[in-house]
This record gives C-alpha cells, structure tokens and sequence, in this order.
C-alpha cells in the first residue's frame, strides 16, 4: 500500500494505517519526511505530557491511572511507551506495561512501544513523530513513558510539553545524583508509593533542591500518590492542566514549540542529507575519492572539506535518492 493511501486512511480514522505509518517512521523509511509533511496541518491540538523515573517506580501503573482519569473526562489519549534497551533484556519494564491492558480494548486509546530496536539511535526524533501521528489522528493527549533518569530521556522529555518525574521513597541516592538537566526539565515531582516510610522525607528534599532552580514563575509542584489504589492521581491531574495553563497564559508553550519546530526543522535536513549521501556512495559516486582515503593518500578531513567546496559534488548528492 502506497504512504498517500496509509496516510489518507489514518486521517480518516483507520488505526491499521496509524500503526504502519508509526512503523515507517520509526525505522526512518525514505518516505518518513514526505508523510510527516503531509500530516503536518492537522498537528498542534494534542497536549505531550511527559513521564519519567527509574526502573520501579510505579510509572506503567501512574499512566494508566491518569489514563482512566482523562478518559473519565471524555479525551481520547494516545500511549507512547520508550525502553531505550532492548525489548527481550527490558522485559520487567514491558512486562510493567501489561497493566495499562484494561485499555486496549477502548478504540479512544492508543498505546505503542518504541526501542532503539529500529529506530537507528534516533529515539528522540521517532518518539516526536509518533506522537506528531497521534497528534494527526486526533489524540487529546499523549502521555509518553520514558524507562529512567539518563541521557535518552532528558532527550526524549524534550517533545513534552509537560514532564512528571516520578520517584519512590527509596530513591535517596536517585536525588542526591539526580542531574541538574532533570531537575530543571521536571515540571512537576510524583512521590509515589507514598504509603511507604520516607516519602515525606523525600518530599521535603525535593522541595528544598528545587529552590535553588531558576525562577520562572512556575512552582514546581511535588505530590504523593498511590498509584496502585489511585489516591493523589486527581491532584496530578489537576497540577498538569494547571502547567497547561500557565504555559499558554505566559507564552512559554508557544516557545516551547516553536523552539521544537526550529529543532526539528534542522534534524530533518541533516537526516535527508545523511539519507542521500549515503545513497550516492551506495551508486558508486565518489569512488576515486574513497579509495585515496582508503589508501592513506588523503585523510578524511582534506577530503571532506574538498567536497563540500565542489558544487558540482554537492549537486551530486543532493540529486541521489530523491
């Protein structure tokens, strides 16, 4: 089936398409740039809420009770779940997300796992246009899952608009190493399994660390919550739409997506210029030109930069896989 007619059917509503359109892009299908333009116009209405936290948290159970909490108020919600590991050596975290399966037989949700299995080290860039298809189809919200703390997910937590970082009483060490980026990207803390003994304790930490965050005229709030009985989910919710609402009163969401779209305008053309270099080396262009760095007669720096000073090289390039 041709990308025009699998786009054409995810508009209209066929979750089939939606799932393959979200398999082409994540393995960066050549067509992957062509579809998200195409899709483009109806993107903006969804809102990202973002969630992480180390591996046990609680975060699968948290989603799924702020799942049942959106959909009690009517929102059809989309479902982006992201192990950066395998999905065989990750099984207890997939294995969490069974607990989100009292949704999947409600056609108003939509839940997707993504690895880098696939996604050839673009983990963030896949996760956006994911939830830029979910967005197109007609997805409220978009709540994406991240598995811990590191790098990958200060990346990813980049496409939300809102980011809950969720930690359990134990976490002591979690806090006192926790990076600064995290701290800064958190818009709101979740204690959970709070009915443990140290989550005031915790709370209060928090508290005291984000004092020292810049000012910004957002409180960072930090709540408790139960997640398995759902107590602390509603005051959750509310703090995440209350964020909603002060990023759009103080126009932080509109530079918070314009900064995205500049980002994302700029991933877009280094990734199609990669796409059709690589394909004018596979079509055997520059072949004289690799064989002298091969055989040590030029060094890949001198090489390089004499192709980018040849327009007729660059036209070359440019005209490959298109």
């Amino acid at each position: 089936m041709r990308t025009t007619e699998l786009v054409e059917r995810m508009l209209a509503g066929n979750r089939f398409a939606l799932a393959k359109l979200i398999t082409l892009v994540e393995n960066r299908h050549p067509d992957t740039a062509l579809v998200l333009s195409a899709v483009h116009q109806r993107c903006g209405h969804a809102y990202v809420i973002g969630i992480t936290g180390p591996p046990g948290a609680g975060k699968s159970t948290l989603v799924d009770r702020l799942v049942a909490a959106l959909r009690a108020q009517q929102h059809s919600v989309g479902i982006i779940a992201v192990d950066p590991s395998s999905p065989f050596s990750g099984g207890a975290v997939l294995g969490d997300r069974i607990r989100m399966q009292s949704h999947y037989l409600d056609d108003q949700v939509f839940i997707r796992s993504l690895s880098t299995r696939g996604t050839h080290g673009g983990l963030a860039r896949a996760t956006r246009n994911v939830a830029q298809l979910l967005d197109a189809f007609g997805k409220d919200f978009i709540l994406v899952e991240t598995v811990g703390v590191g790098q990958t997910e200060l990346d990813v937590m980049g496409v939300a608009d809102t980011t809950i970082v969720v930690l359990v009483p134990e976490a002591g060490d979690t806090i006192q190493t926790m990076k600064a980026g995290l701290l800064e990207i958190a818009d709101a803390f979740v204690v959970n399994k709070a009915d443990r003994e140290g989550a005031l304790r915790i709370r209060t930490e928090l508290e005291m660390m984000l004092q020292l965050r810049p000012a910004t005229g957002w409180k960072v709030p930090v709540l408790l919550t139960e997640a398995t009985t759902g107590k602390g989910v509603a005051e959750l919710l509310d703090a995440v739409l209350q964020h909603r609402q002060f990023s759009r009163t103080s126009g932080g969401s509109d530079a918070h997506r314009a900064a995205a779209r500049q980002e994302e305008f700029i991933e877009v053309l280094q990734e199609e210029i990669s796409r059709r270099l690589e394909a004018s080396l596979e079509n055997g262009h520059f072949t004289g030109l690799l064989q002298q760095i091969k055989r040590g007669e030029i060094d890949p720096y001198k090489a390089a930069l004499r192709m980018m000073a040849d327009e007729e090289s660059l036209r070359v390039v440019l005209r490959t896989g298109q």
